[in-house]
């Protein structure tokens, strides 16, 4: 009797557990072939308004991620194939040449990835072959939605209302790496590349370590080895120091950790530990993820419209590159926007809160397109996924899934709000070290011989405000 051959294809789902996609092609065949193409679009390629559509800080996440991955698998008896191309014709070959009989992968939802399936599976139907795909990425499963993904509600809080009254989390899913047949394969196995095989600059030490390790290693971390998750309501706006956040946005991004692993493992804290505001906020937090996902695959290629799914463009935005350009460099003057810009220039990571009020900076008080803002997050971000990042912006522009209308962040107020002391704004604009709390937010509001006392003239030590409004002093 014939072995029954497939290939798992890994895409955002970096990880052995939890994996569906991964758990059925085991189930299905004796013999299991795990590949990773590093899709030399996602690498190389640049978007509409110049930006690499993979900067570094996120392609080294990924590179480390696939070690990991290769490791792992190793210890299972599993070599993963690596290569480099476009994974709709590199799959295709290796299919052909193991002559396989399916393979399994987990779905993706926005429109470049969805080119790359749709290509794939028209390949594969002419050698006999089919793609069979899973749920990868999502807390809950669109099966068990109380309605379909096309009547997903246009407002969060419907939609987890609806969600949190009739839909229940599935288990996590283990594979029974044992099943598998023991088989000695010719093909080429290939290496991981280096940061320099994509040019890129290797440079700088990495914000976080990437790979389902490393990311399994934080879930510990933050839940059960300093409770930091008890505190998380209370402490997530924060924008200094590694902990104030839970961090798992990158893993998530990358598939390293299993939204559902987060759920059950939160379940198991609330037993044993203590259940309290902050232990629901995670899942809140997780239940936001999936409506993003919901709300791509609804409206599609509307998310990345200027016009947005409200399908309106805004007449005060428009495509000036010199005004985006001090704002992506950090120059605007307003501290709290500057430093995190900074931040997210030399690391790739920014907060959540950082982010919504540089993005309200750029669209509400410096009057630029909130698409450009994107394709740059998209470009430097470590957990840069196409949903969640798309979805916030349009949400802050206004043309998104906010029921509010002209959302607007003050990013002093916020400032004094969320970095009170301002460790945040001196750890990245150190000219403004010297400046006490009540001037650190906003020095521009001081005299020139009222910043002398502390040894600060703006243009030097800190740059000059781009802009003047009274809406944010």
């Amino acid at each position: 009797m014939q072995n029954k051959k497939a290939i798992c294809w890994f895409r955002q789902d970096l990880r052995l557990h939890d994996n569906e996609a991964l758990s059925q092609a085991i189930s299905s065949a004796d013999i299991v072939y795990p590949v990773y193409v590093f899709d030399t679009r996602t690498m190389g390629d640049h978007g509409k308004y110049g930006f690499r559509k993979t900067g570094k800080y996120r392609a080294k996440f990924l590179i480390e991620s696939i070690v990991d991955l290769k490791k792992s698998l190793s210890a299972k008896g599993l070599d993963l194939i690596i290569r480099i191309g476009q994974p709709e014709e590199v799959i295709y070959e290796l299919a052909n040449e193991l002559k396989t009989s399916w393979v399994f992968c987990n779905r993706e939802r926005t429109t470049e990835e969805l080119y790359v399936q749709d290509q794939l599976e028209q390949n594969l139907w002419t050698i006999g072959q089919e793609v069979r795909y899973s749920r990868g990425k999502m807390l809950f499963y669109t099966a068990d939605l109380p309605f379909p993904v096309n009547h997903t509600p246009d407002t969060f809080t419907t939609f987890r209302k609806e969600v949190e009254r009739f839909t229940s989390i599935r288990k996590v899913i283990n594979c029974d790496f044992d099943k598998l047949l023991p088989h000695v394969s010719n093909i080429e196995i290939g290496e991981v590349p280096q940061l320099s095989d994509f040019n890129y600059e290797d440079d700088f030490e990495p914000y976080l370590p990437g790979g389902e390790t490393a990311g399994l290693t934080r879930l510990q971390s933050y839940l059960w080895d300093t409770d930091h998750i008890a505190a998380y309501k209370t402490t997530r706006n924060g924008s200094f120091g590694m902990d104030y956040s839970s961090k798992f946005s990158a893993y998530l991004a990358h598939g390293c950790l299993s939204p559902k692993q987060i759920y059950w493992e939160l379940q198991r804290y609330e037993e044993e530990r203590t259940k309290n505001d902050s232990t629901y906020w995670m899942v809140f937090e997780l239940m936001w993820r999936d409506y993003f996902r919901l709300i791509g695959k609804k409206y599609e290629e509307k998310i990345f419209l200027k016009g947005g799914i409200k399908e309106t463009e805004r007449e005060d935005l428009t495509d000036n590159m010199n005004m985006f350009q001090i704002w992506a460099e950090g120059r605007t003057g307003y501290p709290f926007v500057d430093a995190s810009m900074i931040q997210l220039n030399e690391t790739g990571f920014m907060s959540n809160r950082g982010r919504q009020n540089v993005a309200s900076f750029l669209i509400n008080d410096m009057h630029v397109n909130w698409q450009i803002g994107a394709e740059y997050f998209e470009s430097l971000l470590i957990d840069y996924d196409p949903c969640s990042n798309w979805g916030n912006w349009i949400y802050i522009a206004g043309v998104g899934n906010d029921p509010r209308e002209n959302r607007y962040f003050n990013t002093v107020l916020q400032s004094k709000k969320y970095d009170s002391n301002g460790d945040f704004i001196k750890a990245w604009c150190p000219g403004l070290k010297s400046l006490p709390p009540s001037v650190v937010h906003y020095p521009s509001a001081q005299s020139d011989d009222e910043l002398l006392k502390y040894d600060v003239i703006l243009g030097r030590d800190f740059p000059k405000p781009i802009i003047k409004s009274e809406q944010l002093t």
